[in-house]
C-alpha cells in the first residue's frame, strides 16, 4: 500500500506547475471599462450640446442665402426681439444707450462686423432704425442673420 498514494488527477498537477514557474503577466488590455467610460461621456455630451447654444430666442425669417464664414474673434450680435427689445449679445439694452455702448465696443474691437438678429414679426422700420444706430455706432459691416430653407424667389421652391 505504500505505492498507492493518489494525487488529484484533475488539477493537482497543474496547480503545482503554476506555482513553480510563477504566473505569466497578462499581455492583453481589458477595454471594457474604457468603452464604458467613453459611452458615458458620449451620452453626457449628447445631452449637454443642445444646452450650449446661447442667445435671445427669436423667430428668424427664412431665406435661401448660405451661411457666412466664421472668424477668429467672437462676432458681435445685436438682437431685436418680437416686442422690440434690443440686446447686445445676451444683455438687454435700452434704445437710448445703444449708440454709446456700440461706440465703446467698436473702440475695443479689431473688426467692424456685427450680426443683426431680428424677429420676423417686427416691422421693417424697426430693423432699419437699428441698422442706422449700428452704422452711427461705428459698425458699417452689418450681416443680417436668417434661417435657411426659405423661398429663393427663382421659382424653384425653397
Amino acid at each position: 500500500m505504500v505505492g498507492s498514494v493518489q494525487q488529484g488527477a484533475s488539477s493537482g498537477g497543474r496547480r503545482g506547475k503554476r506555482r513553480k514557474g510563477g504566473s505569466k503577466p497578462m499581455s492583453e488590455i481589458n477595454v471594457t471599462p474604457f468603452v464604458d467610460v467613453m459611452l458615458v461621456l458620449l451620452i453626457i455630451f449628447m445631452v449637454a450640446a443642445p444646452l450650449l447654444t446661447v442667445g435671445v430666442p427669436v423667430e428668424l425669417p427664412k431665406t435661401a442665402a448660405s451661411a457666412l464664414p466664421t472668424e477668429q474673434e467672437e462676432p458681435l450680435t445685436i438682437t431685436v426681439e418680437a416686442d422690440g427689445q434690443l440686446s447686445i449679445q445676451n444683455t438687454p439694452i435700452e434704445d437710448e444707450a445703444l449708440i454709446g455702448r456700440l461706440r465703446a465696443i467698436a473702440a475695443e474691437r479689431n473688426d467692424d462686423k456685427v450680426f443683426l438678429r431680428a424677429d420676423g414679426s417686427i416691422p421693417y422700420e424697426r430693423v432699419v432704425q437699428v441698422m442706422g444706430a449700428l452704422n452711427k455706432g461705428g459698425f458699417s459691416n452689418i450681416g443680417l442673420v436668417t434661417d435657411t430653407g426659405g423661398p429663393s424667389l427663382d421659382g424653384q421652391g425653397g
